[in-house]
């Protein structure tokens, strides 16, 4: 199994039998194996994780065999033509193409997280499904929040969980790990790899030196190092 991170909540994992593509924004793709087939998820309408020009890119790329896996709440008028397309939303399972078997889960913002199960392992794609705590709103409101997150992650208490794509989100301040300290804890996973963290990989740092007991999981994306200036 290979992991390219392309950029923001967007990683390319590549097995033996296809890619599967997750939640395209922007930037360029690797160069791919026109005969393999590609899988293309999107957890959600948002645009930085749904960028449909990515079919087209595809198409320009010599794709070959393309599919999509859209979230339910993603527009009809957005989907692409004439490319077989899976509309799915939360807590069902789905058989895909080569030999993959899809659980999804319920987003505590829109759409759905990923459970994706293959000859090579299981993946989990979380999207938007985070502890989305925020300083501006209520108690009653963050409460809510800590709640409905802690269902869905309960529900992968006995998964196995061979490589798991979170968010870490720098705009959350105080609470920023807060959901992903509480997935750590409750999951069985391998290696996590940190995402949605808005151009700021050095909070992955600032992860793994206050939480050095999940040094051996976390792994960059990118170089998170403070940068000297000039």
């Amino acid at each position: 199994m290979k992991i390219t991170y392309i950029f923001h909540s967007c990683f390319l994992v590549e097995t033996a039998q296809c890619y599967y593509l997750f939640d395209y924004y922007m930037k360029d793709l690797p160069k791919l194996d026109r005969e393999k087939p590609i899988l293309v998820f999107a957890s959600h309408t948002h645009p930085d994780h749904y960028n449909p020009a990515i079919f087209e890119k595809l198409e320009k790329m010599g794709m070959k065999h393309v599919a999509g896996v859209l979230a339910k709440d993603i527009s009809k008028k957005k989907y692409p033509v004439g490319v077989e397309t899976v509309t799915v939303t939360f807590h069902q399972k789905y058989d895909l193409p080569y030999n993959t078997q899809l659980e999804t889960l319920q987003s505590t913002d829109q759409g759905v997280a990923f459970l994706i199960t293959c000859p090579e392992g299981t993946i989990y794609h979380a999207g938007d499904l985070n502890d989305w705590n925020w300083a501006e709103e209520s108690e009653q409101y963050n409460r809510q929040m800590t709640g409905n997150y802690r269902h869905e992650i309960n529900l992968l208490a006995q998964t196995t969980i061979d490589v798991a794509f979170h968010p870490l989100d720098p705009r959350q301040e105080g609470d920023y790990a807060k959901g992903l300290l509480y997935f750590l804890k409750k999951v069985n996973v391998k290696k996590v790899f940190p995402m949605h963290y808005w151009g700021k990989p050095e909070i992955i740092g600032q992860f793994i030196k206050e939480h050095s007991e999940y040094r051996d999981i976390i792994l960059p994306t990118e170089d998170y190092l403070p940068r000297e200036s000039s």
